[in-house]
């Protein structure tokens, strides 16, 4: 494994920091499915908690960057060339059900290209990050996208309400980062949804990239109504045919 870079180091350790607040309030997750109040307000609550965490961590490290983040909104600092972009809870409903599938997810934007990402599940224990031209790697192992060729052999992910039944082998899990991440590990083939977030997806990009993925072309300016077509180069053309309506 290649040495990882300074920035992405700090991001390491802002959303390790994060994710224990967040494993402790997923835990109480259970006892407020059955209170009065219900858990709404805590998980947004957790949300925000774990986002100041994260911030905090980012800042100390580099105070002039800029910051793009979900709950927090944008803040333009000293060096506007450089921009953390933060999603404290990427899968919130599932948190909110108790359901054990969500994560952090933190990318860092040089110009207008993501150069570091990283999506940490902190109830697996399972990282994914990876940093322009340095590889993509899970937990410290190096990852590459599915060799698969042919599409009735492959698994594919989305969100989000379908305009049309798609003719492909689909899961919907309810977290952009990770559907993504997985398809960089080699675990879906293809990741497709619309009106997704920036910060649902900036991580996302860098990893699948370099992973030896292909994505479509997303404009890093607009926060919001983002559309990803993201899945290896065997597939890539078979799948985009296949959504040509979606």
């Amino acid at each position: 494994m290649k040495s990882i870079s300074a920035n992405l180091n700090v991001m390491i350790k802002a959303a390790e920091k994060a994710s224990k607040t967040l494993i402790r309030d997923f835990g109480e997750i259970e006892k407020l499915q059955v209170s009065m109040k219900g858990p709404s307000d805590f998980v947004s609550n957790a949300d925000l908690k774990a986002e100041k965490i994260i911030i905090e961590e980012l800042k100390k490290a580099r105070p002039g960057y800029s910051i793009i983040s979900e709950e927090d909104g944008s803040e333009f600092n000293k060096d506007k060339k450089n921009t953390w972009i933060i999603d404290p809870i990427d899968g919130t409903t599932n948190f909110l059900h108790g359901i054990p599938h969500f994560a952090i997810s933190i990318a860092l934007k040089f110009e207008n290209q993501i150069i570091s990402g990283l999506i940490y599940d902190p109830i697996k224990d399972e990282m994914f990050y990876g940093e322009k031209d340095n590889g993509a790697f899970f937990n410290n192992q190096r990852i590459r996208v599915s060799k698969k060729k042919e599409l009735n052999a492959c698994l594919f992910a989305t969100g989000g309400k379908s305009k049309k039944e798609i003719d492909l082998p689909i899961r919907k899990s309810g977290s952009a980062a990770l559907d993504i991440a997985y398809v960089a590990a080699g675990r879906y083939d293809g990741y497709f949804q619309s009106d997704l977030n920036l910060w649902d997806v900036a991580a996302g990009i860098i990893i699948l990239k370099e992973a030896g993925g292909i994505i479509n072309d997303i404009d890093l300016s607009q926060n919001k109504n983002i559309q990803i077509r993201a899945s290896s180069m065997a597939i890539n053309e078979k799948m985009n045919e296949k959504l040509r309506n979606f």
